[in-house]
């Protein structure tokens, strides 16, 4: 039981670490918060589902497309709401009620598109199960985890040792002097608003064949992927996947010795002590100043 347990934490963790990726890339690349996270997760949910199970297309496939067209979302509402709110100056709160405000537009339309009814994926692996110390492991959960830390690799690899993921970085820190080196500042951001929808839906497109796809599927996970960033060092690429981790393992092991209906209790007061404790997160991640 303890490692089936651990595993389902591994698993939910994991997704908290994709959406918190997203989270903590976007504050890094341009010192502002995206609150659609969650939302674009379930929309990752129904695109796959859309894309596998209706249109039948190979689920490597779906899932490249699923990634590809909540990139393009990503770098829309970047350049249509919040590239035009930041022209005029407005002040930070105003973005994240920007944010907000397309969360409840992008949540209707889902709702409009594909209805309130719960989905299942079919059958995606031929394997259905894999063995691991005598406990039989879902195939996706294990493919959840993998794609997780290959995620989180290849991001911490891109933001650090690219020329593309410096200029993003610098663009954050001092918009102005990117500027004036050269940088295209709105493309930078752009991609950065369009990885993040993009390591959201993947979130989604993972987690759907494991818990069914539903309209309110991202909505308490957006929140709980926020709190994985804040845990692990807000804006900090290794401690969002390790915040995230963290917090799934814990209300997962929390639902199954105690009761699940302390489990998001237990998360939040996580939350809490460290934000009293620790506020820096794991990593002793720093906000970056105005």
């Amino acid at each position: 039981m303890f490692l089936q347990i651990l595993i389902s934490g591994f698993v939910l963790g994991c997704v908290y670490g994709l959406i918190a990726l997203g989270y903590s890339l976007i504050y890094k690349s341009s010192g502002l918060m995206n609150f659609v996270q969650g939302d674009v997760l379930t929309l990752g949910a129904f695109l796959g589902y859309t894309f596998f199970s209706l249109l039948k297309l190979p689920y490597l496939v779906s899932l490249i497309l699923t990634v590809l067209v909540a990139f393009l979302f990503g770098m829309a509402m970047e350049h249509f709401v919040i590239g035009k709110l930041l022209k005029k100056n407005v002040l930070a709160i105003y973005v994240v009620l920007a944010t907000i405000a397309v969360q409840y537009i992008l949540q209707n339309s889902i709702q409009g598109i594909w209805s309130t009814k719960m989905l299942s994926y079919p059958q995606i692996f031929s394997v259905s199960s894999i063995k691991i110390a005598g406990v039989s492991i879902q195939t996706e959960s294990v493919f959840c985890i993998f794609m997780s830390f290959l995620c989180m690799a290849g991001l911490q690899i891109f933001m650090k040792h690219t020329r593309f993921g410096t200029a993003m970085r610098a663009s954050a820190m001092d918009a102005k002097a990117a500027q004036a080196c050269g940088i295209n500042t709105s493309l930078s951001t752009g991609i950065s608003w369009g990885i993040a929808a993009g390591m959201a839906a993947l979130a989604g497109i993972l987690l759907g064949p494991i818990y069914g796809v539903f309209i309110m599927l991202g909505s308490t996970i957006g929140r709980k992927g926020f709190a994985g960033a804040i845990m692990g060092g807000y804006g900090n690429l290794i401690g969002a996947i390790v915040g995230g981790i963290l917090l799934g393992v814990t209300e997962t092991f929390v639902a199954g010795y105690l009761s699940s209906t302390y489990k998001d209790m237990i998360a939040y007061a996580l939350l809490l002590l460290f934000l009293f404790v620790k506020p820096t997160g794991i990593f002793n991640e720093r906000a970056i100043s105005e």
